[in-house]
């Protein structure tokens, strides 16, 4: 079945989508982005997913496409077209066309709009869950505004590059103070020695994320106790649990970093009654 795509006004096939070779995102990462689950014909978070994108357009001046209503109903088209029930939405907002030049356009030129989504197979994740994932640690050399969701994840893709080449599936960001941020394409947790649900402060070094946001509704309706703060590479190490959390993958332990097993080596209870309980709490709005 082919694959559709939505650009500019126009649904196309996802193999003839293509942009402007002066379109700002392709030029400078000028641009913002979003990434939604799509769980049994739902997409998992919407709004706050939609408040996160209006936040970063804002941050780097970016003046929105369209209203949000009509941007849900892209999205809503292109998984229809697509024939997504269980999969993702991704959604990219630049600032345009314009001449190459780093100074905004002038006038402001109308930003652009690419919207994609393919299907995933739920049982790829059901094993990932079950047999947990293994991460190395990296320097964080990212720039420091990584709350705002831009296109420019350079240090990112070198990172899961070292990660894959050392047989690992993601690899963890360490700051120049011995602190963990977040994973390449994850927020972390960990379960501390006294049972605590830790993970790193929301502030400008690290994203927001979505998931991270509705699993701490999750945590408080089962009663788990969860501390911002930051923790060292150490104490992770020693950790009860550790386990990454993203649109796509939710709750995933980490069984294994640097080469050192994590607890006893298999994926932890704590993050299987998070998972478990999760979808019963997270926003599903109807395709």
């Amino acid at each position: 079945m082919p694959r559709f795509a939505y650009v500019n006004g126009r649904y196309v096939r996802h193999a003839d989508a293509a942009v402007h070779i002066e379109d700002r995102g392709f030029v400078f990462a000028d641009a913002v982005y979003e990434v939604c689950q799509v769980r049994e014909r739902c997409i998992v978070d919407l709004s706050r997913h939609l408040d996160r994108l209006d936040r970063s357009l804002g941050e780097i001046r970016i003046r929105p496409p369209m209203p949000r209503a009509a941007l849900v109903g892209i999205m809503r088209e292109v998984l229809r077209r697509n024939r997504v029930a269980d999969g993702m939405v991704y959604l990219q907002v630049t600032r345009g066309v314009a001449r190459r030049d780093h100074v905004f356009p002038s006038p402001e030129v109308r930003a652009s709009l690419v919207v994609t989504a393919k299907s995933l197979d739920p049982a790829v994740s059901a094993a990932k869950y079950a047999a947990g994932i293994r991460a190395v640690t990296v320097p964080d050399n990212r720039w420091g505004r990584v709350d705002i969701k831009t296109v420019g994840l350079l240090p990112n893709v070198l990172a899961r590059q070292q990660a894959k080449e050392a047989g690992a599936q993601e690899a963890i960001f360490v700051d120049a103070e011995g602190n963990v941020t977040e994973g390449g394409a994850t927020n972390l947790w960990i379960v501390d020695r006294a049972g605590t649900l830790v993970t790193r402060p929301a502030d400008h070094a690290i994203l927001r994320g979505i998931t991270r946001t509705t699993l701490m509704d999750v945590a408080a309706k089962l009663g788990i106790l969860v501390e911002e703060r930051c923790f060292s590479v150490a104490e992770m190490l020693e950790a009860r649990e550790v386990f990454v959390t993203g649109a796509t993958t939710i709750c995933l332990p980490v069984v294994s970093i640097d080469g050192k097993t994590i607890a006893n080596g298999h994926p932890g209870m704590t993050a299987q009654k998070i998972r478990d309980a999760f979808f019963a709490v997270a926003e599903k709005t109807a395709i």
